[in-house]
């Protein structure tokens, strides 16, 4: 009877186990100045609790081979979603709720780096690991932090890849780019990337910085930081903007007839598919770094297989934004199997140790260096033509030859 008994007892834990929730933080603009991104982004993250906690044999991921976590009984994941509403402060607060009131294990987020500067903050105080999927400031990673992570390339990374891209056309295309201005947002994300673009041409002696045009987070109307930007006479011009701030500056682009060769954008505004949907044809010919591209989904199998599950949500293809904070829920969840427990600094040493399969990425895989920062990053050069994003570079990721020569507005 003590034998049955005792069985029984094991039984029951067995089951309680398996029906255990792991709570997971997900902060986000859901609202703001931001919201249609971040609307999207919680799309991807509930694919991601989607495949985790269901059976995907078609999706080759470790996750998606069994119901929940296989090393912690079936243990569901659910990813508990804030809203920041763009605000730095209430991130800070979302982040100390989540793990205070909703006992969250980790955090992700938060897309705009403003936020997940002290969100992240949030998550150290408490010694709870928090890994970031799109945002891109590199001072995110500067910090010392031992509980912080993140997926995208960061903006110096980035600033390095613009500058070899456009050595590539000067190389290739002879396309006599020389002249750079940089345009950007005054938040934690812009201010950084121009920062940026000021010590990584050091290294790039045949350019010279001609413009420095930053703008306020509110700006309604950019006609003088387009002035300056025509005066400047750049070639090439870097953007650190979003989407309402990036579409704004193409249609005063257009409206000044300020003609560059290329403008190459960081993850953000441009990225986002409604950069198309805003701006039609006129949105042909910008360029910058993306996770991915439609154009690359027929290449990638599990890739396009998410992008299904995606879309029938959104009702649009995952962006490289999107799919970075994607990869953030499987990564954080799969260092939770992997550790076995919530303990968090046994999640902790896997995120440091563990290389996570990404398939979904052209780079396949994730590696967090010391720094917290992936050392392994996902970006190709995409450009726009007739509303898609093509591939341009590096020439092994080409679907698409690049154009690096801005065709007169007048002659669209």
């Amino acid at each position: 009877m003590k034998k049955l008994l005792a069985v029984l007892v094991v039984l029951l834990s067995l089951v309680v186990l398996a029906q255990e929730v792991i709570k997971i933080g997900a902060i986000f603009p859901l609202t703001g100045a931001a919201a249609a991104t971040g609307v999207k982004i919680k799309y991807a993250v509930e694919v991601a609790q989607e495949i985790i906690n269901g059976v995907y044999p078609e999706i080759n991921l470790a996750l998606a081979k069994s119901a929940g976590l296989p090393n912690l009984n079936g243990a569901k994941v659910q990813f508990v979603f804030a809203d920041h509403q763009g605000n730095p402060e209430l991130a800070m607060a979302e982040a100390e709720r989540l793990i205070r009131n909703e006992k969250v294990v980790a955090l992700i987020g938060c897309y705009q780096s403003s936020c997940t500067k002290p969100a992240s903050q949030i998550a150290e105080k408490y010694g709870i690991p928090f890994v970031a999927g799109s945002s891109s400031s590199a001072a995110l990673t500067e910090r010392g932090l031992k509980w912080f992570f993140r997926i995208a390339p960061h903006d110096g990374m980035e600033t390095v890849f613009f500058f070899n891209y456009l050595r590539y056309l000067n190389e290739k295309y002879n396309a006599n780019i020389k002249r750079v201005a940089v345009v950007y947002i005054d938040n934690e994300y812009g201010v950084h990337a121009a920062l940026m673009v000021k010590e990584k041409i050091k290294d790039f002696p045949e350019f010279s910085l001609v413009a420095d045009v930053k703008y306020p987070v509110s700006a309604t109307n950019v006609d003088i930081e387009v002035q300056k930007i025509k005066a400047a006479k750049p070639d090439a011009i870097f953007h650190a903007s979003y989407i309402g701030d990036m579409t704004m500056f193409v249609k005063k682009y257009k409206e000044f007839n300020v003609v560059p060769k290329v403008v190459l954008s960081y993850c953000g505004g441009y990225q986002d598919p409604q950069f198309v949907v805003n701006l039609g044809k006129d949105a042909d010919y910008f360029a910058g770094t993306n996770a991915t591209t439609p154009a690359l989904f027929a290449k990638m199998p599990i890739l396009s297989k998410i992008n299904e599950m995606y879309k029938a949500k959104s009702g649009v293809d995952i962006d490289g934004p999107t799919l970075e904070d994607f990869a953030s829920a499987l990564v954080i969840a799969e260092a939770i199997n992997i550790a076995g427990t919530t303990e968090p600094e046994k999640i902790l040493e896997v995120l440091k140790t563990h290389t996570f399969e990404a398939p979904y990425f052209v780079s396949e895989k994730i590696q967090f260096g010391s720094d917290g920062q992936n050392i392994y990053s996902a970006s190709v050069m995409t450009q726009i033509f007739n509303g898609v994003y093509e591939a341009v570079w590096p020439e092994q990721y080409q679907t698409h030859e690049p154009v690096p020569q801005f065709p007169d507005w007048k002659k669209r």
